[in-house]
């Protein structure tokens, strides 16, 4: 990598990167400009890294741990890891990174004028995930989303130059209604971490135990609570949705993307009968094309 151009992705950034490929809509898609999709790919092929590190995914054989400098025995610690990548993100804005990853975030950094907040952001709640595996209420799990997701959001806008104040607010409403929907999507993947992101007094409220999330298939009242929280993330992205309206060109259809793949993954779990346990729920690509012309148009 060197500040004025990119490199071909070597074996460490391949596997993290190519994971693009399977989010709810493409994080940078073709039809946007070049310096975009490079600068975009570079904050998510961070996010990535960091929510991999977060959740044990890292490629085996350790790399990626003795390129952050932790020592093997310790390669398996999470949060050893994440202050190790904590501390090779200061050096993005401060030294050489040392993995490969982060050096294709630095001139990015320079190029855009990011600041350390949305990055740091995203590893405290990487290690929240450590933890805190349950969450009792729904402004806690909102806490959360302010750290995991937020900052992605707010980093688009960064990027493309088109942050202000109201934007953010926007952005924030629905980079927190796709996180909700990740976790109702993911419920049976959470468990098998131990984690469980549906809040305890909703649970309590809908008379749903742990032990009702790890069958094989949702019983009435876990498909009640999945069809509540749903309800939440589907106000949040129209609440979001104008953000859309407030931008032009090719940005405008960037977000209307991600409002519509929010909508249209909401759509498939109401078509699975709001049953997630079996796997998350995806949806087409035909029925997210629909939601991304009516999200245009600013319908809901």
């Amino acid at each position: 990598m060197t500040e004025t151009g990119t490199t071909r992705p070597g074996v460490a950034e391949r596997g993290t990167l190519d994971k693009a490929a399977a989010e709810n809509f493409p994080v940078a898609p073709f039809f946007l400009p070049k310096d975009w999709r490079t600068d975009l790919m570079a904050v998510y092929g961070f996010a990535r890294l960091v929510d991999d590190i977060g959740d044990g995914d890292l490629a085996p054989g350790g790399a990626d741990a003795r390129l952050l400098g932790v020592s093997p025995a310790e390669a398996e610690d999470r949060l050893v890891l994440l202050d190790a990548f904590e501390a090779d993100l200061h050096r993005v804005f401060s030294g050489e990174p040392r993995h490969p990853l982060l050096r294709r975030l630095r001139p990015t950094v320079r190029r855009r004028a990011l600041t350390a907040e949305p990055f740091l952001g995203l590893i405290a709640a990487n290690r929240q995930d450590q933890l805190v595996t349950r969450y009792e209420t729904y402004d806690d799990l909102l806490a959360y989303c302010e750290l995991s997701a937020n900052p992605v959001g707010r980093l688009v806008l960064a990027v493309t130059g088109t942050s202000t104040p109201e934007r953010v607010r926007l952005s924030d409403a629905i980079c927190t209604a796709l996180q909700i929907v990740e976790h109702l999507q993911d419920v049976a993947e959470d468990l098998g971490r131990d984690r469980i992101y549906l809040p305890a007094a909703d649970m309590k409220r809908f008379h749903v135990q742990e032990a009702d999330l790890a069958t094989k298939t949702a019983g009435a009242s876990v498909r009640a609570l999945v069809a509540y929280e749903a309800q939440r993330a589907r106000e949040l992205l129209n609440e979001g949705a104008p953000l859309v309206g407030s931008v032009h060109g090719r940005l405008k259809l960037l977000l209307a993307g991600f409002v519509a793949g929010g909508r249209a993954a909401l759509r498939a779990i109401a078509a699975a009968e709001h049953d997630v346990l079996p796997g998350p729920p995806r949806p087409g690509k035909l029925q997210l094309l629909r939601e991304v012309g009516v999200t245009l148009r600013g319908e809901r």
